[in-house]
């Protein structure tokens, strides 16, 4: 089995990134040949300042590592260290229907939330179909809000085998239900756009004002709340803190009595301490950025060699060799 997922180096990673991508590949390493790569491409549709890309991308190569990738498991790339996947991202585009990209919700979606309307970021499912389909990948993990962009993987590689003849594997989502979505300080999907982030790394002071920040009702300490399990608080405590313990929060707020600063207190120690390792480990990683680098350079080479058999494949296909 193959597995194939990606994550953009548009800014610090935050817990959304870290429950909705992260954790599940890093635990599908143990499962099967896994490529990540950092899509610094994609990134292009709303990141214009190229020193933040390259330091961004870097910090997504330290989070992952520190998080637990491991790369005798797993490869772990920058995306544009395979430029094959831009040819191949053209190729695709001449089968692609209008219609197909017009109906992406993510697309209409970035638009309402204020960014500029460009071919880039309309077209960007094709770019990933390819970033799929050029590695034969069979699982794709990604969050709910992306399955749209695997089943239109899925279709853009059943046009081009009907056209073409039998060319590329169909890639199948895999997604972790309880963690697909996670909320951020303002109780949307947790996302750089809104600016409602909780990142898994940085300093103590601002993240625990982040956290102590999270948006609550005006109701009394004292009042009963039986509503609790939609309380932002406690969807982010029970995934930081021991099921027992945040079940225990979570029944003492729908009883009454438990104030919304005590809640919020409690999920920043649960919080802090659950990436208390990763931190060190990165701080190891910072001190030998050689090493991440080889990291990257390695896995590169193993991807670019995987990525040209499909490539060759897919142009004999179509007739360009």
């Amino acid at each position: 089995m193959r597995i194939l997922s990606g994550i953009q180096p548009s800014g610090a990673l935050h817990l959304g990134n870290y429950f909705g991508m992260m954790k599940p590949a890093i635990e599908l390493q143990e499962q099967g040949e896994a490529l990540y790569f950092i899509a610094n491409y994609h990134s292009m549709t709303s990141l214009l300042d190229a020193a933040a890309r390259r330091r961004n991308t870097l910090d997504v190569a330290l989070d992952f590592l520190a998080c637990g990738l491991d790369p005798q498991k797993a490869l772990l790339f920058r995306q544009s260290d395979v430029p094959e996947v831009t040819e191949l991202a053209w190729m695709l585009t001449t089968l692609t229907p209008m219609g197909l990209l017009e109906r992406c919700t993510s697309y209409k979606d970035k638009i309402a939330h204020g960014l500029s309307p460009h071919h880039g970021l309309f077209a960007y499912p094709v770019l990933m179909a390819a970033d799929i389909l050029i590695y034969d990948s069979n699982v794709v993990p990604v969050g709910r809000d992306q399955k749209q962009h695997v089943e239109i993987t899925r279709d853009i590689a059943t046009k081009f085998n009907e056209t073409y003849g039998q060319t590329f594997i169909l890639p199948e989502p895999r997604i972790r239900e309880e963690t697909a979505s996670v909320p951020g300080s303002d109780g949307q999907k947790m996302s750089k756009s809104y600016n409602n982030t909780i990142e898994i790394f940085g300093q103590e002071k601002t993240l625990r004002k982040k956290v102590m920040g999270l948006v609550m009702d005006s109701r009394a300490p004292q009042e009963a709340k039986p509503d609790a399990e939609k309380n932002i608080a406690i969807q982010l405590l029970r995934l930081v803190a021991p099921p027992g313990e945040a079940r225990e929060y979570e029944d003492r707020l729908r009883a009454g009595g438990l104030g919304y600063g005590d809640l919020k207190k409690a999920l920043f120690e649960y919080y802090w301490n659950y990436f208390a390792a990763a931190r060190a480990k990165r701080a190891e990683l910072e001190a030998n950025i050689v090493y991440v680098h080889r990291v990257l350079d390695e896995s590169a080479a193993k991807a670019r060699a995987l990525a040209r058999q499909v490539l060759a494949r897919a142009r004999v296909a179509c007739g360009l060799d």
